[in-house]
């Protein structure tokens, strides 16, 4: 005979339930001070996520990730293993494409290492001139604990094809206001070749800076730089790991219907002194 659950059960079942609905609502907009914006983005981390390997990229090891079914954020999206490897040369290739089931899929690997103040710089390979509206490359650091300490570089036009391509966003630190975030986006930007250099600096909790420029340089030609302080936002004292993504906003598939390529070249931390 089966036990049946009680109303004191039931009721406790019923709380867990609204908890868990609640915890999966998106981030909400709050308007920051100082002129910097909010922009309202999904959740970073999946709820449920199946390790499918590691690989050894720029001398560190990462994680890719794999959805073993349903869609999960960001986005919410398809996460398949197939769409990250390294090529002859040792660069990192991430890739946007459909899956076998004909459904897009997108690309995730996380370090293995956790990083903490310092300069986080990437070198990739992608034409930004046509990267489609709906699609983002997100560079970052992240604790995991959603709304709470992360430093983006995303190139993405958030679904408006006359956006700019060049986003830096900060998250605060976990005792700061959750989901109150500071996002600064470049003007639309021509691109004259495929190669580009992004970095942020975590200086302790005093400020972030961040930058990108033309080529793959450690000092160069630049694109755009903005510097976030400790007046824009409580910034996070946190060592964390390195995510990078390629996926798309609200799980859209491509205007262009076209699958999309990024090639990191070099992933390089350099810690402050």
């Amino acid at each position: 005979m089966k036990k049946l659950f009680s109303t004191s059960t039931r009721i406790i079942a019923i709380i867990a339930l609204g908890a868990i609905l609640f915890a999966s609502c998106q981030k909400s907009m709050i308007k920051p001070e100082d002129g910097a914006t909010t922009k309202k983005l999904p959740d970073e981390k999946p709820a449920v996520a199946l390790t499918a390997g590691t690989i050894n990229f720029s001398g560190y090891t990462w994680t890719v990730r794999a959805t073993s079914s349903g869609t999960q954020g960001p986005g919410p999206n398809y996460w398949n293993s197939n769409n990250a490897w390294l090529d002859a040369n040792g660069y990192l290739h991430l890739k946007m494409q459909k899956d076998a089931q004909g459904r897009w899929s997108c690309a995730e690997v996380t370090s293995n290492n956790n990083f903490g103040y310092g300069t986080y710089q990437w070198k990739i390979e992608c034409d930004l001139n046509i990267i489609d509206r709906n699609i983002v490359l997100g560079l970052f650091n992240y604790s995991g604990q959603d709304g709470y300490d992360e430093q983006d570089v995303e190139l993405s036009r958030w679904g408006n094809p006359s956006a700019g391509q060049f986003n830096y966003t900060v998250y605060p630190a976990q005792s700061g206001v959750r989901y109150k975030n500071v996002h600064w986006e470049s003007p639309n930007i021509t691109m004259n070749g495929t190669y580009t250099t992004h970095r942020f600096t975590r200086y302790r909790t005093d400020s972030i800076v961040y930058e990108s420029q033309f080529g793959h340089y450690d000092a160069g030609s630049t694109i755009a730089r903005k510097k976030f302080t400790s007046s824009d936002i409580k910034l996070s004292a946190l060592n964390m790991p390195i995510l990078m993504n390629l996926w798309l906003m609200n799980g859209t598939a491509p205007v262009n219907g076209q699958s999309y390529e990024v090639i990191i070249h070099e992933f390089k931390f350099t810690p402050l002194p």
